[in-house]
């Protein structure tokens, strides 16, 4: 059985259609965390940080460049313009399984949240009641019109702009629970 909420088992409330729609705004708590299923939709509004492999790397290497304490990662190498501030163009999921040789130790950091695309290794979020958040690929447009402003930009020079850890403000990102906090993933049970 895949999980249960208030005696319900987790395939019976899918089969009522009893997938939720929640606002969420950052930092995540594990209260509100461990509320979610796979497959719930969010709106996600708040702060996020993007992250690919260097920047991962560093972070793990020298240390988080911001609290990651209840914060999410994206991982998202975005297409940034440069005017009187940078403006995000297009920011769509990069592949996620490249992450996973990082993943524990991410989250043992106390990052509760990780958007991407293709899903990553469940146990871990298990472990570490974190989440992982689905965007769809390809849709990079679609992301950036829920970014409303750049708030900071780390090692930029050091890494280029679609390595640098991008502090985003978001506004109602529309993600879909892709595996939840107790190991139930969408990637591994619909195929």
């Amino acid at each position: 059985m895949l999980g249960s909420q208030k005696g319900i088992p987790r395939d019976q409330r899918k089969w009522r259609g009893e997938n939720m729609a929640v606002r969420l705004t950052t930092p995540l708590s594990e209260k509100e965390i461990l509320k979610l299923r796979a497959g719930d939709i969010v709106y996600l509004s708040g702060v996020i940080y993007t992250a690919r492999d260097l920047a991962h790397m560093k972070i793990i290497k020298e240390g988080a460049p911001f609290d990651p304490r209840g914060a999410v990662i994206y991982h998202s190498g975005p297409v940034v313009r440069k005017k009187e501030n940078f403006e995000i163009v297009s920011a769509g999921p990069t592949t996620s399984a490249r992450m996973n040789k990082y993943l524990d130790k991410i989250l043992d950091m106390g990052v509760k949240g990780i958007i991407g695309k293709g899903g990553m290794q469940p146990e871990s979020f298990r472990k570490y009641r974190a989440v992982y958040f689905a965007f769809t690929g390809g849709a990079g447009s679609l992301a950036a019109k829920s970014i409303r402003r750049v708030v900071e930009v780390y090692w930029l020079e050091e890494l280029g702009i679609p390595e640098a850890v991008w502090v985003l403000d978001v506004k109602d990102f529309p993600l879909i629970v892709g595996i939840d906090a107790f190991g139930n993933s969408l990637y591994s049970n619909h195929r």
